[in-house]
């Protein structure tokens, strides 16, 4: 899975957005299934968290992609953190605080849908967001600059390697799509009855600024890629495809770890024959 990890410099212009593997939902219950069963293990181990962050444009299937990869991971091991703008509260406190707090605990899966990367990526194709932050150095939208964002990025940075230091896996996803097949994708929220209420006025603003958006993108993939918390360019025009490419990278990376259940305590194993009489006997 090597193909997709984000190594050296790359030009989101030259990786491809469509992949179609054959038979890729049959594939994935088998990955998913195994998936569940080293979550098993690993939350009876209890030394590891692992973190997975979801990042894409609007529509390249973010929700669906949770849905399908974990759906038959036990719900005590996973936990998903949609991020949107914001709250008061939030923003009375440094840009990483909310996501601090969210992190999983030993044991289980944390799922970040949008993550701490939207605040070097929609705050950078938006600079006058950052102004609620009311933070004491930036005074005029000229403070926003590319110093502003590369210290961000560095943060971000130590961040992660911090959490990975203290037993957190952190595996990052772009979710590459193409600005034909998001055009394909708003049209059927249109279209179809049962997905109007996905659509928003909002998205068709958005769009406008697919190119800054991917201008970002790619600066924090250059710059936020790292051994201990690398990021993975995946093609999202095709969805199945996409949910067994993660699955896959996630299942991989997981089982390097060699996740073992811990042995009952020895002044236990001692008594579990005398355990087991005294429960047939009852």
């Amino acid at each position: 899975m090597n193909t997709y990890k984000v190594k050296k410099t790359i030009n989101l212009k030259n990786i491809a957005t469509k992949e179609v593997e054959e038979n890729a939902e049959k594939k994935l219950k088998k990955v998913r299934k195994k998936l569940s069963k080293l979550q098993d293990t690993m939350y009876a181990e209890g030394k590891y968290a692992a973190l997975i962050c979801l990042q894409g444009m609007d529509t390249s299937g973010k929700d669906s992609l949770i849905r399908e990869v974990f759906k038959e991971v036990n719900a005590r091991g996973v936990e998903v953190h949609s991020f949107k703008v914001p709250t008061e509260n939030e923003l009375k406190h440094d840009f990483m605080w909310r996501h601090y707090i969210a992190l999983p605990a030993k044991g289980k899966i944390g799922v970040f849908n949008r993550t701490h990367y939207e605040n070097v990526l929609v705050t950078r194709v938006h600079p006058e967001y950052v102004f609620s932050e009311n933070i004491p150095s930036i005074k005029s939208i000229e403070d926003l600059n590319e110093d502003f964002y590369n210290s961000r990025m560095e943060a971000i940075n130590n961040f992660e390697n911090f959490i990975v230091n203290s037993g957190t896996i952190v595996l990052k996803f772009f979710l590459h799509l193409s600005k034909e097949e998001q055009k394909n994708r708003l049209l059927r929220r249109l279209r179809l009855k049962q997905k109007n209420w996905k659509f928003s006025p909002g998205d068709l603003k958005e769009r406008k600024l697919w190119d800054n958006y991917q201008f970002c993108y790619q600066e924090l993939l250059n710059k936020t890629s790292k051994k201990q918390a690398p990021w993975f360019v995946i093609p999202a025009d095709d969805k199945p495809t996409a949910r067994l490419r993660v699955a896959e990278i996630i299942l991989e990376n997981l089982k390097s770890y060699n996740f073992k259940e811990p042995e009952l305590a020895e002044k236990y194993q001692v008594h579990l024959n005398e355990y087991r009489t005294q429960l047939e006997n009852e």
